[in-house]
């Protein structure tokens, strides 16, 4: 069963994510900080991981950057989603640059984010 890891410091947006990855048939864990989500990331090693720019402790890109140079291959290799509200063209390369994988900006269509996880997935599979 695929397993995301949805880090996100704001609760509706969290239980939106999980609720709509979960009715994919996805199982969902939920962090609210970065420094949780990362250890959570080291933990469970999740297939995917959605993850919020602007956290408490530690913010996405921080994380991002983190898991990118873990010396675990398979969890540096771990698809990044950044769901933020920060969209500027400068923050898209700063987040690509970070490591993401794809970036969904908010507000968004929880459509849209469920068409590109799926793709995310499928391309990283």
């Amino acid at each position: 069963m695929t397993h995301v890891l949805v880090v996100d410091d704001d609760p509706v947006i969290a239980d939106l994510v999980a609720f709509r990855l979960g009715r994919l048939g996805f199982t969902v864990s939920v962090e609210t900080d970065g420094q949780a989500g990362l250890a959570a990331a080291r933990q469970l090693r999740p297939d995917l991981v959605v993850l919020d720019w602007m956290m408490p402790r530690m913010n996405g890109l921080e994380v991002c950057a983190a898991l990118r140079a873990d010396p675990d291959e398979r969890l540096a290799r771990t698809p990044v989603l950044l769901l933020t509200s920060k969209a500027q063209e400068p923050d898209l390369e700063r987040g690509f640059a970070a490591g993401a994988t794809d970036y969904v900006v908010k507000p968004f269509s929880p459509r849209e984010l469920t068409t590109r996880v799926t793709a995310v997935l499928r391309v990283s599979a």
